[in-house]
């Protein structure tokens, strides 16, 4: 069998690996489709190969074989990739800190006892069944394979709500921002001004829901305009990119927060004197629980959070290299990518 596996700057190889029965507390998963994810094309831009487990990180599929210890799940069952439980006895854990558990932690990010030696951009995957939660029915196949990254938006709101009436900014536009775009407007935000480059993003942007949807060239005079002068009460920083950091910032009005979400594969720059003078709240967020992973599939079930607007095409794992490059491009009209094996 073959994975594709970001091996270099700008190069995806696909490497064999040999298919063997799943250990006792493992299952072999049968990939129906797997989201390529903003990190995926941020990896793929960088010098180095990336983390194998963590090339494709955002899929749904059957399990065909269970191991023999394998209670919580069946062979048939339709999951998702998830974290897995707190593990109760890292220091965290110890320490009664069970949502930051160091060995979710490291799972989230592709190590650890949890490790694959490939991602989710393969026909199958064998990995602990701890990773897997069951799909909610009244979900899609392309529904399914968005519920993680939806997930962690749904954390990072909740983790940093706005206030009912607040005017809240949600820097980019991709899946991410898009995503959090729809949970910040069910969390009672009342005015949301997107700030996103891509022109087919921001009218999408504006068909979720959004109250505005400008380009960043404009976004700070925009933002005094429609604030009096204030800023934005709390600003989602879901691009990703280092720059944007420090703008999220500025677009926060004093004493405002800053939440943030995209993952900034490099250093940011930033002016401390700015985050001093206006006294930001910064928080950050990273994974999810169970319970929010168990809500998120809920709200999209019953159709409170659109994921399917945000799909925009799905491709054949042959096709991933090419779909690879015109993803970091960024010209592409696509917002989120599914890779069918």
């Amino acid at each position: 069998m073959h994975a594709a596996l970001i091996t270099d700057k700008e190069t995806i190889e696909f490497v064999e690996f040999e298919e063997s029965a799943p250990d006792s507390d493992q299952v072999v998963v049968d990939i129906t489709l797997c989201g390529i994810c903003g990190t995926d094309i941020h990896s793929f831009q960088s010098p180095g190969p990336a983390w194998p487990a963590t090339c494709g990180h955002e899929w749904t599929g059957i399990i065909s074989k269970a191991g023999s210890e394998v209670t919580r799940v069946d062979e048939g069952d339709r999951v998702i990739i998830a974290v897995p439980p707190s593990c109760g006895s890292c220091p965290a854990c110890h320490a009664g800190q069970m949502n930051k558990c160091q060995t979710v932690l490291m799972a989230t990010m592709g190590r650890g006892p949890f490790e694959t030696p490939h991602g989710g951009f393969a026909e199958r995957l064998t990995i602990h069944h701890g990773r897997v939660v069951p799909a909610n029915p009244d979900l899609t196949d392309e529904q399914a394979a968005q519920i993680e990254p939806a997930a962690i938006c749904f954390h990072a709101v909740r983790a940093t709500a706005p206030r009912l009436g607040d005017v809240a900014v949600i820097q980019g536009a991709g899946p991410i921002g898009l995503s959090a775009l729809q949970w910040v407007l069910a969390a009672g935000a009342g005015t949301t001004i997107v700030v996103e480059p891509n022109n087919t993003r921001r009218d999408l942007a504006l068909n979720l829901g959004a109250h505005h949807s400008i380009d960043p060239s404009i976004a700070v005079d925009f933002v005094a305009e429609h604030t009096r002068g204030l800023g934005g009460d709390v600003v989602y920083e879901c691009a990703g990119i280092p720059a944007t950091v420090q703008s999220a910032v500025d677009l926060a009005r004093r004493g405002g927060r800053v939440s943030l979400i995209g993952l900034a594969m490099g250093d940011a720059p930033m002016s401390p004197r700015q985050w001093l003078t206006k006294e930001i709240n910064v928080s950050a967020a990273l994974g999810y629980t169970h319970e929010e992973f168990e809500m998120t599939m809920g709200y999209v079930g019953d159709g409170r959070i659109d994921l399917d607007a945000l799909h925009s095409g799905t491709v054949a794992l042959s096709e991933i290299a090419d779909t690879f490059v015109e993803l970091a491009g960024g010209q592409s009209e696509h917002t989120k990518v599914l890779v069918r094996p």
